[in-house]
């Protein structure tokens, strides 16, 4: 798990059906590498959160099926980067 701040959603016009129809956001890393998730909770810009990576990100997402290898698994409260 690693921490990052959500920065905007994803506008997709087309995807794969096995990527399933949740929310898809713009995350910055502490690093401040960019990376893209999808988002089962449903955070906001400016949220501080927390990503599943790899093969438990399909779990988190909700749906083994699903083709994704990062996605958010919580909001935190109070993150003080």
């Amino acid at each position: 798990m690693e921490i990052h701040q959500v920065k905007q959603q994803l506008l997709l016009t087309s995807r794969l059906d096995d990527m399933g129809h949740l929310p898809v956001k713009v995350l910055k890393s502490m690093s401040g590498a960019t990376l893209v998730a999808l988002d089962p909770i449903g955070t906001k810009p400016g949220d501080w959160v927390f990503t599943i990576a790899n093969s438990a990100a399909r779990d988190a997402a909700g749906d083994k099926r699903y083709l994704t290898d990062l996605t958010v698994g919580g909001i935190i409260d109070n993150w003080q980067p």
